[in-house]
């Protein structure tokens, strides 16, 4: 692994009318870690990961992407190639054909004459077909993306990253609404892709389960707070029991 800083946050904080959603945050991430988010409903898992794609805006602190703070990626392709995301929901077009898709990964990297052109003639076919392959779904290129299952989809979504070719993934709840089998399935694809592209990853997660199994690196959120950031070998089940307490009040 580098030893390259790719996310560095210094006391970040952001809230929600009268609630906290992160407060006073400070981490490192190097470039190639594997990272896994975890926490109880409402931590603050997805405004991080939402804050570190430069979707929601900070109250205080810094947050730095390769040592550079988020401002500079103002133009929107300067940060495609930086940061990617994938998400629960795929953000995929169900109408288009699964080809296109996944090229519109590349739109960092196009104009917008060449983006338009290629609806009609896909460009950089042979980057898409390249990418299909990787993720089992060569005979799928032309099949309208809304008839393929989650799974599939969700594999379609991991395509295009690889085309969009970003140096950090964040991926918000990858897995949430798959079965164990595809959840497997799509993990380990994703884990074996980022770490032969020297990708950074990290994922928030439901699952401790996978979160033990799948990433070297956990951290973990609760109110708001850092609870404990550790490599995933130290974390303890009496550490994880205590993260997910409810407090009684009485």
């Amino acid at each position: 692994m580098s030893s390259k800083i790719m996310i560095e946050a210094k006391n970040i904080s952001k809230h929600f009318e009268r609630k906290i959603a992160l407060s006073s945050l400070s981490f490192s991430i190097k470039q190639g870690e594997l990272v896994a988010l975890i926490g109880p409903s409402g931590a603050g898992k997805t405004t991080l990961l939402n804050t570190i794609a430069g979707l929601v805006p900070l109250q205080s602190g810094e947050l730095l992407i390769d040592n550079k703070p988020l401002t500079f990626y103002k133009k929107g392709h300067l940060f495609a190639k930086k940061v990617g995301v994938i998400r629960q929901q795929f953000d995929l077009i169900g109408s288009l054909a699964v080809i296109h898709n996944v090229l519109a990964g590349r739109l960092a990297y196009w104009g917008l004459f060449k983006s338009l052109f290629s609806l009609l003639v896909p460009q950089e076919k042979e980057l898409a077909v390249k990418a299909l392959a990787r993720v089992g779904l060569t005979d799928k290129t032309y099949e309208i993306t809304s008839t393929l299952s989650g799974g599939e989809q969700q594999r379609v979504a991991m395509a295009r990253l690889m085309v969009q070719k970003p140096e950090v993934i964040l991926a918000d709840e990858p897995v949430a609404s798959l079965d164990p089998t595809r959840a497997h399935d799509v993990l380990t694809m994703l884990i074996n892709i980022v770490t032969e592209e020297k990708q950074t990853l990290i994922t928030s997660l439901h699952s401790v389960e996978y979160a033990r199994k799948y990433f070297t690196r956990i951290i973990s959120l609760k109110n708001g707070e850092l609870f404990f950031d550790l490599p995933t070998e130290k974390v303890t089940d009496e550490m994880l029991t205590e993260l997910y307490q409810i407090r009684e009040h009485g």
